[in-house]
This record gives structure tokens, C-alpha cells and sequence, in this order.
């Protein structure tokens, strides 16, 4: 693939990230084509450590694999001063510093956002946090389903009248690192054209607001339900009638827009074609009850030849399995084999989610062993070979072919 699909080249990225949201987000540089150098600990970060149902790919980690492609891996004890020097020369060389570790953490280093632009006054820094840079919850642990759960979006994603329900993927991570990505190329554009340098913070609880934002402008502009869970079938406190999920009898089914009389006569429920549409939101429970009495008459085939005949918008509930085999995601190429860096084994990813001119970003690098690309950088910095052995002989930094072996995270408190 031509260097036109790196956009991004050019641009260096200095990332102290850990967990997913900071590791994603510059993720979606490193796919764009910029430089980026991820930096952990000589032990490895926490998403090399564990792994969603403890599931490994030879030795890696699936949480490292899904968020660091297209990084370089520089392995750094940032507690001794020796290693905080070689982050301050790379600081000096970079466009783009990213990091999301408690706020404070990167002050107590020395690397924090004032003292970053002494050392490169144009540097573009991104922290990314669980609930902002201060605040009364400046200090709390800030993760994904926290934050689900602080936000509202537990909430409104369980079903009256069941208790609140967890969206099952991480959704606020991951919408955490496209904005992240987001501010970091809005304030490098500011840069490049006018020398100045921005710090960019973008929150979990931001994210997961953001998330909401249909809902929640309804929610303070209106009248307000007295329970913003899903009413039965119907998808969201604020959606009409019969738009929600139903059970087949073989599945489930989705149903979005469609008249009450097409649907009645697809189902044959006389008594769901004989309300109004006018109706759809007083009497919305009432479509919902009639609506799953139909369904669940049908298997899904049946439900998708009738829903087609009678222009009912419509799709079939898919578990992972069936995503997979998706025609329509397969065609896509949505989901893309990776030769693993760590073993001869092929990772099945995401491939980055947008196209430029028909097509995707090169995988230029897989996820790296840590400490893969150390040597180099520090030669890149201009460290003698000397220096870098000694560096590596005093546990400065690290590389792949001294790499720890994989250890049980502990959760640390402090």
C-alpha cells in the first residue's frame, strides 16, 4: 500500500497508556501512519498482564493485541533518572504526547504537561482520565464499567422491569480513545498552523456522556418518564412503539421503522394493524405486548421473508459467531488476520473502522513484544551502542529477548 494512505507520517507519538481507552487511541494514530512509540514499564503494562476470558494467543495477551498495532515498544524504568531522561529526549523530538495514568502521576515523573512544554513548547498533550484533570472525583479509580454505571448508561440500557443491565463490551473505552484521537488531531492541526502547542483531556465520564447525547437532551428538555430503563420490548425509554427487540422462535429480532399496519398484516395480529401510528408512543407497551405475540409465532427466516414483503425495517439479533460470518462484514474485510510478532500464530483483528479513498491503513507493524524496538529508538536519540548495553545492563530499559515473562496482576491501590 502507498505512503498516501499515512496521513500521518511525520508525526511522532510519544504514548504512556495502559488499560485500553489510551492504548486504542493512539492506536488510531499509529494506523494513520504516525510514529508511535509505546513505553511501559520493564515488567510490562496491565495489558500485557491480562486478558478477557483469560484467553491468550501463545503467550499474548488479547487486551494488548486488540489496542497496540502499528507501535513501536520501548521498554523504560521511568523511576530512575536515567530512564526519565530518555523520555525527556524523546518529549524534546515528538509532535504528540499521550498518557493516561491517574491525574498527577505523569507530575510526579517530571512529565507532566508544564513541564513537557519546557521541554518542547509545541508539544501536543493528551491525558486521558476517568472523570477529568480535577474535580471531587479527581482521586477515583475511573474504568469502564465505574463509569457505566456513574453516567446513567447501566441505567437506561436495563428493561423495566428488570434491574439496570451493563453494556456487554466496553463501549466508553472505546469511545474514549476515537475522541481521544479526535482532540489529538484537532490540536495538532492548531499546531501546525500557528506553532502552538494544547493540552487535550478527554475523560471516561466525558465519553460516556457523550454516548448519551440523544437521550440525554430528550431527558432535560422534556417531560420526564419516571424510569428511564427500556419499557418491555421497546429499545430506549425515549423510542416509540414497537421499535425494540423481540423473540423469534428460534432467536431474537430486531424491528425499527414500519407502519402498525404492515406489521399486524406480517405478523397476523389484526390487533396490532388496528392501531394508529399516532399512537405509538401512549401506546407503546401495549404495541410492544402484541408485537412479541407475533414474533414469537415465527422462526427468524420466516420473520425476515414476511418483514421483507411488508417493508418493515428489520435485522436479525447476531451472537459473535454470526457477526463473523457476516456476509456483509466479511465484505467489509471488518475482521482481518495478523501474523503474530510473538509466535507463529495469526491474531484475528479489527481492522482500523474507516476508509480513505475505498480503502484501509496498512498494518505496518503487529502488537510488539516488549521491548521490541528499544535499541533502536535510543540509537535513534543518539546513544551510542555502549550506552545502550549499559542502559540495558543497569535494568534502564528493556528488550524483547529479556522480556519478563508474563505475571498476575495485582491490583495496586495507591
Amino acid at each position: 500500500m502507498g505512503d498516501g494512505m499515512r496521513m500521518l507520517e511525520g508525526v511522532k507519538v510519544i504514548s504512556f497508556n495502559h488499560f485500553l481507552m489510551g492504548p486504542l487511541g493512539a492506536q488510531i494514530l499509529g494506523d494513520l501512519g504516525a510514529d508511535v512509540i509505546a513505553i511501559e514499564a520493564l515488567g510490562g503494562a496491565f495489558q500485557r498482564n491480562w486478558s478477557p476470558n483469560d484467553t491468550y494467543v501463545g503467550d499474548e495477551s488479547l487486551l494488548f493485541a486488540c489496542a497496540n498495532r502499528n507501535k513501536r515498544s520501548l521498554a523504560l524504568d521511568l523511576r530512575s533518572e536515567e530512564g526519565k531522561q530518555i523520555a525527556r529526549k524523546l518529549i524534546a523530538e515528538a509532535d504528540v504526547v499521550s498518557e493516561n495514568f491517574r491525574p498527577g502521576v505523569m507530575e510526579r515523573l517530571g512529565l507532566g504537561y508544564e513541564q513537557a512544554r519546557e521541554i518542547n513548547k509545541h508539544i501536543v498533550y493528551a491525558s486521558a482520565s476517568g472523570y477529568g484533570p480535577d474535580g471531587p472525583y479527581r482521586e477515583k479509580p475511573g474504568q469502564d464499567l465505574l463509569v457505566q454505571a456513574l453516567s446513567g448508561l447501566v441505567a437506561v440500557t436495563g428493561r423495566q422491569p428488570d434491574g439496570a443491565r451493563a453494556v456487554g463490551a466496553s463501549v466508553v473505552d472505546h469511545h474514549g480513545a476515537a475522541l481521544l484521537a479526535v482532540g489529538i488531531l484537532a490540536a495538532l492541526l492548531r499546531a501546525r498552523q500557528t506553532g502552538e502547542g494544547c493540552r487535550v483531556d478527554v475523560s471516561l465520564l466525558a465519553a460516556a456522556l457523550d454516548l448519551q447525547t440523544e437521550s440525554l437532551t430528550t431527558y432535560l428538555n422534556g417531560k420526564r418518564p419516571i424510569d428511564i430503563r427500556q419499557p418491555g420490548n421497546v429499545a430506549g425509554w425515549g423510542m416509540q412503539g414497537p421499535y425494540g427487540v423481540y423473540p423469534a422462535r428460534d432467536g431474537s429480532i430486531a424491528i425499527s421503522l414500519c407502519t402498525n399496519q404492515e406489521l399486524g398484516e406480517a405478523l397476523e395480529e389484526p390487533e396490532l394493524s388496528a392501531i394508529s401510528d399516532e399512537d405509538n408512543f401512549p401506546r407503546r407497551e401495549e404495541l410492544s405486548s402484541l408485537t412479541e405475540r407475533g414474533t414469537r409465532k415465527f422462526t427468524i427466516a420466516e420473520l425476515k421473508e414476511r418483514f421483507t414483503a411488508k417493508h418493515v425495517w428489520h435485522m436479525p439479533v447476531n451472537d459473535y459467531e454470526a457477526v463473523e460470518e457476516d456476509p456483509q462484514v466479511q465484505h467489509n474485510k471488518h475482521i482481518i488476520g495478523v501474523g503474530s510478532a510473538a509466535s507463529d500464530a495469526t491474531l484475528k483483528l479489527l481492522s482500523h473502522p474507516i476508509r480513505y479513498d475505498g480503502r484501509s491503513p496498512e498494518i505496518r507493524l503487529a502488537p510488539q513484544p516488549l521491548g521490541a524496538q528499544s535499541r533502536d529508538i535510543l540509537a535513534e536519540l543518539g546513544y551510542s551502542h555502549e550506552e545502550v548495553e549499559q542502559h540495558i545492563k543497569n535494568g534502564v530499559i528493556g528488550t524483547a529477548e529479556i522480556a519478563p515473562t508474563r505475571k498476575k496482576y495485582e491490583l495496586k491501590r495507591s
